[in-house]
């Protein structure tokens, strides 16, 4: 028998941490980008793909079919379509609830929508138009005021409020009485008020 020996560590592979900073270089956006728009164009080709096998498989199961198993198969799909559609009206209008709400934008009643537009070919919500729709909504953030509303009303609050009683003065120096005088905090106690 012959033992195996690993082979020595190659001259010519850089070391790991060969760089002079010790950090490695961030990669370059537009690559990244182009990566993306790579697989995604990919994947975009395979769903396609596949849907179209799909499509092509179906026809050939309803090739073969006979006309009581065709009939069978249509009263399914009938059914099918039927009850997806009745519940799916529910999920559409749950979820232009949830959009609108985070949003913050305002529906228009039940009665003035045509839920059924909102629904995708295989009865399921489209969120897609859901979205756009929501987005054409008005949001129903209050108008800010042009001018600040506290200014110019007259008295704000009673007429005791932020005055100085008798008991406030017994404590004062005939100096901070007097500021307190010319600063208007005495008037409720020079009027009897208090």
């Amino acid at each position: 028998m012959t033992e195996l020996t690993p082979a020595p560590a190659s001259t010519n592979e850089p070391a790991a941490n060969s760089t002079t900073s010790g950090s490695e270089q961030a990669p370059d956006p537009t690559v990244l980008t182009a990566e993306v728009d790579k697989w995604r164009s990919m994947s975009r080709k395979n769903e396609k793909a596949f849907k179209d096998a799909s499509k092509e498989l179906e026809q050939f199961r309803q090739a073969a079919m006979t006309e009581q198993e065709r009939a069978i198969e249509t009263a399914r799909a009938e059914a099918r379509t039927a009850a997806l559609s009745e519940v799916g009206s529910q999920l559409v209008a749950a979820e232009l609830r949830a959009q609108a709400a985070s949003t913050g934008a305002t529906l228009p009643a039940a009665d003035y929508l045509n839920l059924s537009r909102f629904l995708g070919e295989d009865g399921q919500p489209d969120t897609n138009a859901i979205t756009h729709f929501v987005t054409t909504l008005s949001t129903n953030t209050p108008p800010q005021p042009e001018y600040k509303q506290d200014i110019g009303l007259g008295r704000q609050g009673t007429s005791q409020a932020g005055q100085l009683t008798r008991s406030d003065l017994s404590r004062m120096t005939p100096a901070q009485i007097n500021a307190a005088r010319s600063k208007g905090l005495l008037d409720a106690l020079m009027r009897g008020e208090l």
